[in-house]
């Protein structure tokens, strides 16, 4: 048993499950306190918004209700009648109740909402205009809307909402009431008061604004801790705790917008300007943790899962560990026992490989070694034969090229030298790959303008080109074959299915701490479909150039290695995808080659680089071998 527990097989077993663990644990919580932090912000966030919207729609409603007001207390016809004791003849006692009724009414018809308007002169008569007869209360004289009206001097007077009028004894629709006290502006004396009654929907509507959920209540409450309006039907009780004035969030002035989560509940609160209330919306913490809630649950099946997996993931690796090694350990047996001949194959992690392949060829395989050595040189030597062919044949080929230039200008050629010296120029600068594969863009415009000309010449006319680059990108460096590929895309596919003139423009700007290299053509374009399979094809690049640069850099150490990682791949065929990947390696992720064309438009591909003049992996690498120099 203690044998058991103190093998290799168990011992990683354990120590690889507890590490899952630990990280899946660790993971889960920091997760769900993150999900819990934003959805506590994204709700408070999303409240105050809310408050803030209701809070401007109750300003504008009021405001509407306080010009309606002063349409009825600023008539001076209004006050004359109202201000006149009541004629005793009954014609002209009908003729002015007439012009009032009718004023009321002109009034009444200007908006949809009206319920009710009540005129009470206090000379004795009563002015009422609503949809139907009207039975005024008659108490009315001892409610209390009615000595707030007395009591005020002319300032509109809100009561909020109510059950149904609250003068009307007929009308029995929710009302939203509010009024003021009515001036004989020539005398400045009171001489009665004007109560008006809308349909309570447009308040409670944006009232309604406020919930955050099923279960949140939504109150305006006055200054003293009456409930002004609210969201819970009459004769519903409340879900929450009651009402408390004291505990009510009062905003510190108009606008200002109050957050207060306490008691189980998320209480917001703002005020408008228009009246002196508090709009106050209460949610409670039950309702906002649901997504808390599935995320919790999700977090936990999906852990459950997770260790299942992770114990198979354990018992895989630890296997995979430890069962080579028991083989290995029964094949040196057989060793000890002077059995030489037995050959042992496993395929494992590579230090275990390593050490199979080295107790391999220590025993039975010193004979191929000698031979795979052999081999080895061999094929060194005509790598080195077939490198130095191939830096001959080049050299030969544009030495040739410069001949036939030559001999052509002597017979007055122009055009055909011009093509002759733009071909040996563009294959002197293709071959050269010694040293650094980065260029100057100075240096990439002087190759496309020896590319072009040998396309103008081919076009014979068909192309017009605009070369635009500012002098301070030119010394910046980018990987070397940049530009013509892209131009000779343009070329290709843009310019030459074209039965009119067509036109290239290449361009440089600068956008947002980046440089822009821009070649656009006023070719046929590509479809949707097209465009985006090549931008997924570049996509995908960026993710390979990314690991491929990992690699890289984990090879700092190794200054020959890393050359040839970054060295260019032969001369192989260099499109879009390769450009796009080296621009990847040489600047990062955030770099390479944007795509964009519609059908008939053309297309515009840009260049993306640094517009700082960043260490390329090839000045890291000099570098870091001067380093190792020195010291």
């Amino acid at each position: 048993m203690a044998r058991g527990i103190h093998s290799i097989h168990n011992r990683l077993f354990v120590l690889f499950l507890l590490s899952m663990l630990s990280l899946l644990l660790i993971v889960s919580a920091l997760f769900y306190q993150r999900t819990t932090d934003q959805v506590q912000d994204k709700v408070s966030e999303i409240a105050r918004k809310n408050v803030s919207q209701t809070v401007g729609l109750f300003d504008l409603l009021l405001q509407g209700y306080d010009s309606l007001s002063k349409s009825i207390s600023g008539n001076f016809d209004l006050q004359r009648l109202v201000a006149e004791p009541g004629p005793k003849d009954p014609a002209l006692r009908f003729i002015t109740e007439r012009t009032i009724t009718n004023t009321l009414g002109a009034i009444y018809y200007s908006r949809e909402d009206m319920i009710g308007i009540h005129v009470i002169s206090y000379s004795g008569p009563i002015y009422s205009y609503g949809n139907s007869m009207s039975v005024i209360d008659p108490d009315y004289a001892d409610s209390a809307w009615y000595k707030e009206l007395q009591e005020s001097t002319g300032e509109i007077r809100w009561f909020g909402v109510s059950p149904n009028s609250v003068i009307d004894q007929l009308e029995k629709r929710p009302v939203f009431a509010f009024g003021r006290q009515l001036y004989d502006l020539s005398q400045h004396k009171p001489i009665g008061v004007v109560l008006i009654e809308t349909d309570a929907d447009q308040a409670l509507a944006a009232l309604s604004n406020l919930k955050l959920s099923p279960n949140s209540e939504a109150y305006i409450v006055s200054p003293d801790g009456r409930v002004m309006a609210s969201t819970i039907p009459t004769g519903v009780q409340s879900r929450g705790p009651a009402l408390v004035p004291e505990d009510i969030p009062r905003p510190a002035y108009e606008g200002d917008v109050v957050v207060d989560p306490k008691d189980g509940r998320l209480a917001v609160a703002g005020r408008p300007e228009m009246a002196d209330w508090t709009v106050l919306s209460l949610t409670p913490d039950s309702d906002m943790n649901v997504e808390l809630d599935e995320t919790r649950n999700f977090i936990l099946i999906m852990l459950s899962i997770l260790i299942v997996v992770a114990t198979a993931l354990a018992t895989f690796v630890s296997r995979t560990i430890s069962s080579p090694l028991k083989r290995l350990i029964q094949e040196m047996k057989q060793v000890e026992m002077g059995n030489f001949r037995g050959l042992l194959h496993v395929k494992s992690y590579e230090e275990i490989n390593i050490l199979v392949s080295s107790f391999n060829q220590m025993v039975h395989r010193m004979d191929d070694l000698i031979e795979r050595v052999k081999l080895s040189s061999i094929s060194e030597k005509n790598a080195q034969l077939q490198a130095l062919q191939s830096q001959v044949n080049p050299h030969f080929l544009y030495n040739t090229l410069d001949m036939i230039y030559w001999m052509l200008d002597e017979k007055e050629n122009d055009r055909l030298g011009r093509v002759v010296l733009s071909l040996s120029h563009m294959f002197r600068y293709s071959s050269h790959w010694e040293g650094s594969s980065e260029v100057t863009l100075r240096e990439e415009r002087d190759q496309m303008r020896h590319y072009l000309t040998i396309i103008k010449s081919r076009l014979e006319g068909r192309l017009t080109v605009y070369v635009d680059m500012e002098d301070r990108w030119l010394d910046y460096r980018l990987p070397k074959m940049t530009l013509q590929p892209i131009i000779e895309n343009a070329v290709k596919h843009g310019l030459e299915p074209l039965n009119c003139e067509g036109v290239l423009r290449v361009y440089t700007e600068a956008s947002d701490g980046s440089l822009h290299i821009v070649v656009q053509d006023n070719g046929p374009g590509m479809d949707r479909d097209t465009l985006q399979r090549l931008q997924e094809t570049l996509t995908g690049e960026t993710l390979s150039a990314a690991k491929e640069l990992a690699e890289v850099d984990a090879a700092a150490d190794a200054p020959v290695s890393a050359a040839r990682a970054m060295a260019p791949k032969g001369r192989r065929g260099i499109g879009l995808q390769n450009v796009h990947r080296r621009l990847v390696l040489m600047f990062g992720e955030a770099y390479g080659v944007r795509v964009s064309s519609s059908p008939g438009e053309g297309t515009v591909v840009t260049v993306v680089m640094p517009q700082v003049q960043v260490q390329t992996p090839a000045q890291a690498q000099a570098q870091a071998q001067a380093i190792r120099g020195v010291s």
